[in-house]
């Protein structure tokens, strides 16, 4: 099963200078509960903005740069090719290139849709509606005032 993790704006963006445009512990907390145990596929730069390797996760990283490494990560070519090596549960984490690209693959999206439209210069690629269904929406408010919902979609 290939997944992909996400929190989204209103407006599709979902980071800017390699941060995100928001502040959601709860986020934080919802995405690691998901992500335990499973290996994780992203971006080098997705990577790189990482506050360092997440325990308890692989951290298979794609890049274009043939001889990039980094401590606590495998790196690969190609999403194909990080996907074979994850085996049968991994989780694209980002950023918006490879989201583009796994959309297509995956089998699942945890999205977690904030009610906000910042400026950004990454974004999540479009859902298409006729391919994907909503399983499940939990509504919330943080303690800073943003509203959001942890979303599931499934591939029809």
């Amino acid at each position: 099963m290939l997944a992909i993790i996400s929190a989204v704006g209103s407006n599709g963006v979902i980071g800017i200078d390699n941060k995100l445009p928001w502040h959601l512990p709860e986020d934080l907390k919802h995405f690691k509960a998901l992500t335990m145990g499973s290996p994780m596929i992203m971006g080098r730069k997705t990577f790189e903005s990482l506050p360092g390797v997440l325990p308890g996760r692989r951290h298979l990283v794609v890049s274009r740069n043939a001889g990039w490494q980094a401590p606590g990560a495998e790196a690969y070519s190609s999403l194909e090719a990080a996907i074979a090596a994850a085996g049968d549960q991994a989780f694209v984490i980002g950023g918006g290139e490879l989201y583009r690209l796994a959309l297509p693959l995956a089998d699942t999206l945890y999205l977690t849709e904030v009610d906000l439209a910042p400026t950004g210069d990454a974004t999540f690629p479009q859902i298409d509606g006729s391919a994907w269904q909503e399983t499940a929406r939990d509504a919330h408010v943080a303690a800073n005032g943003i509203a959001y919902a942890f979303v599931t979609y499934s591939r029809r």
